[in-house]
């Protein structure tokens, strides 16, 4: 894990992961390090089964301040090929938080801008301050929220994104609850407790069936207008057969604890 110089990332015993974005001093804006960086620790995250739980969020005041400018001004001066290649690995960094087969806590302590927004998009739960700021400032820029655009529809709908990338509006925790991108804004001497009381809750349930309804959730949300009834039943009863299934009922009717809960 000493690897990584943008971000860090630890995992502690009862399999919390925590991601941080570490450059405070540009408010953990990103470039092409942090994005490769970020992608290797999902990875990491992907195949290791003692992580229960993803908490991600940012070094000092700021959660992520989007795109950073010295990277933004290397796409100005780079051909066709290299601005859709550095666009397509953000892109492709972004996909990989959304389809990570780990539950997702995004702890916005601070500012949101731009790709900022999009990594919040694609958490499973997003907890934030009342206080912190929020815009798609792209539009302020002459840019599009081309790469994040699919993501935060996905996540607040087509109106509510229009109420606040057309006109790069700023808004605060509160109204980013209203719009849907924030679960729940918080005071500052709350956002530990409320991640606390999300991380608890993942830690009781069973990872496996976690990670697959997570999946089915993203096949439907995806494939609104298919007739989904064979694939449901043919997912429930994969569960069914499932070993981590047997023992949570074994469990549960014995009045025990399975293995995934603390004893």
């Amino acid at each position: 894990m000493s690897e990584f110089t943008t971000i860090s990332f630890t995992v502690n015993s009862r399999g919390v992961a925590r991601l941080t974005l570490n450059r405070p001093e540009k408010h953990n804006s990103l470039n092409a390090q942090m994005i490769a960086e970020l992608r290797s620790a999902l990875r990491q995250i992907n195949t290791d089964q003692s992580i229960r739980v993803v908490v991600l969020s940012g070094a000092g005041k700021s959660f992520c301040a989007g795109a950073d400018l010295a990277w933004m001004k290397e796409q100005i001066t780079s051909d066709r090929a290299g601005k859709v290649a550095h666009a397509t690995e953000l892109a492709l960094m972004l996909k990989d938080l959304n389809e990570l087969n780990k539950p997702t806590i995004a702890r916005v302590n601070g500012q949101a801008y731009g790709g900022g927004i999009g990594l919040m998009a694609v958490c499973d739960i997003v907890i934030a301050l009342e206080t912190a700021k929020f815009a798609m400032a792209e539009t302020r820029l002459g840019l599009i929220p081309a790469t994040i655009g699919p993501l935060v529809v996905a996540r607040i709908g087509e109106t509510a994104t229009r109420r606040v990338a057309l006109n790069a509006c700023l808004f605060d925790g509160r109204e980013a609850v209203g719009l849907g991108l924030v679960s729940e804004a918080v005071a500052e001497y709350g956002l530990d407790a409320a991640i606390d009381k999300h991380i608890d809750l993942f830690l009781q349930c069973a990872p496996g069936a976690i990670a697959d309804t997570k999946n089915w959730i993203r096949v439907l949300a995806h494939n609104l207008d298919n007739d989904h009834l064979a694939t449901s039943a043919q997912r429930l009863a994969d569960r069914w057969e499932d070993e981590e299934t047997k023992e949570g009922l074994r469990c549960f009717f014995d009045h025990t604890k399975p293995r995934w809960q603390d004893k």
